[in-house]
């Protein structure tokens, strides 16, 4: 779990901790004789985004960068761990706890391809792409935070200025031998095949009465050397094997199997891909998918991203609609991570916002963070939408968002995500 820190130690633009509050934390991790591992993340460029776009889609762009670095956090990283902007265009991302130098290059690995997706700016009027670059380090036992984030920087700047290699360690040293994204990829063939994808089952709770209303299926895979490997790398690795129908079918037929046997009107909610939207067959597919499974589809909410609408958010609308009309419920996932387009609200068929935990993280302290919060409620009761916040982690956070209007929660609070025989336990 992230680290907790003071809120004024806050970057006021990512909403990130900053430099000291983060050389902090890791000085109490070393002092504990905790191993610790460290990335520093920079955007290669950065300054041309301020120059060809203007200041204010450049600290968008760092805004959606910094949402995505904690998503990727959230699911990938275990135990402690913080990530922090620490000035300009570069991010520093600590964990706490074992991890293989293998598994370490890994996650930065991944973690620069989802940086690195496109990001839509002026209104939906186009994309650009940031281009990251990453220094690795293993924290030495007994050294100083501040000599530690100097080793990065350099080997940072050392990499900024190469041409190909996207990343380095501090050290120099090659990594030891891994698995290749071709490994990876014949991996996860592998598991497909064994049936070892897991899925788990983050509950939805109702904010007024905290009944559990249903909850988001969500996959993992427990790889034999990189350990965990949650959703958004999972498919990432499938994306480039060019296997993304198979996990998709994969991980819907299993939750829907699953979901098919909840008691009364629990609600299942799952994550539409882009390559899946965007699929002529999308909607066909996907109702025999429901006929199949016996599921049904006023049960179902399909949640999507605005990294899904990219591409092709007129053909999206459609294929959506076709389900709505069997009964099927939309929610546009991660609202406020992004550049927020309000011409997705105009054309989809949607159900439900879903609030980016960057949205509510500091609801009960700042006044402004407030406002935004009451500003998209009122925008979501205009057009008849319901609101949904992800990472509500304390009761003053859920009061609140039931007081503003949010209808439903997830986050820690109520119940991390878990294996199917622990929701059937919390049923």
């Amino acid at each position: 779990m992230a680290s907790v820190l003071n809120e004024h130690a806050r970057d006021r633009l990512t909403g990130l901790v900053g430099t000291e509050a983060a050389l902090t934390r890791i000085a109490s991790w070393t002092a504990d004789e905790q191993p610790v591992h460290a990335m520093l993340l920079g955007l290669r460029r950065f300054d041309t985004v301020n120059l060809a776009y203007g200041e204010a889609t450049g600290d968008s762009a760092l805004v959606a960068v910094a949402a995505r670095i904690l998503s990727f956090a959230s699911e990938e990283l275990e135990g402690e761990w913080l990530a922090a902007r620490v000035g300009g265009g570069s991010f520093l991302i600590a964990a706490s706890g074992a991890c293989s130098r293998e598994r370490w290059q890994w996650l930065a690995e991944t973690l620069a391809g989802q940086v690195a997706k496109p990001i839509s700016h002026g209104g939906g009027a186009g994309t650009l792409r940031l281009w990251p670059r990453i220094a690795l380090m293993r924290v030495l036992p007994g050294e100083a935070p501040q000599a530690m984030f100097g080793r990065l920087a350099e080997t940072l700047e050392r990499t900024q200025r190469g041409v190909s290699a996207q990343m380095g360690w501090v050290d120099g040293g090659a990594t030891p031998a891994g698995r290749t994204a071709a490994q990876l990829e014949a991996d996860l063939l592998s598991a497909l095949d064994r049936d070892e994808i897991e899925i788990l089952f983050q509950p939805l709770f109702s904010s007024s009465d905290d009944a559990l209303v249903g909850a988001e299926a969500l996959a993992r895979w427990q790889h034999p050397a990189l350990g965990k490997v949650a959703a958004s790398a999972l498919f990432s690795i499938a994306e480039r094997a060019e296997h993304l129908p198979q996990l998709s079918h994969h991980i819907a037929a299993r939750a829907l199997r699953e979901a098919a046997q909840w008691p009364g009107n629990l609600r299942l909610s799952l994550n539409v891909t882009p390559a899946e939207l965007t699929s002529g067959s999308f909607a066909s597919d996907f109702g025999r998918l429901l006929d199949e499974t016996g599921f049904p589809p006023n049960r179902l909410t399909l949640e999507i991203t605005e990294q899904a609408l990219l591409s092709d958010v007129e053909r999206s609308a459609v294929a959506l609609a076709k389900l709505v009309d069997r009964g099927v419920r939309v929610a546009l996932d991660d609202f406020g991570a992004g550049f927020c387009n309000f011409r997705y609200l105009k054309l989809l068929p949607l159900h439900y916002i879903k609030l980016d935990r960057a949205m509510v993280e500091g609801v009960g302290r700042d006044e402004r963070d407030l406002a935004v919060l009451r500003a998209i409620v009122a925008l979501a009761s205009a057009l008849n939408l319901e609101v949904i916040a992800e990472g509500i982690e304390d009761e003053e956070q859920r009061k609140l968002i039931a007081a503003e209007g949010c209808a439903f929660y997830q986050g820690f609070l109520r119940a991390a995500p878990m294996a199917r025989a622990d929701f059937a336990a919390l049923l």
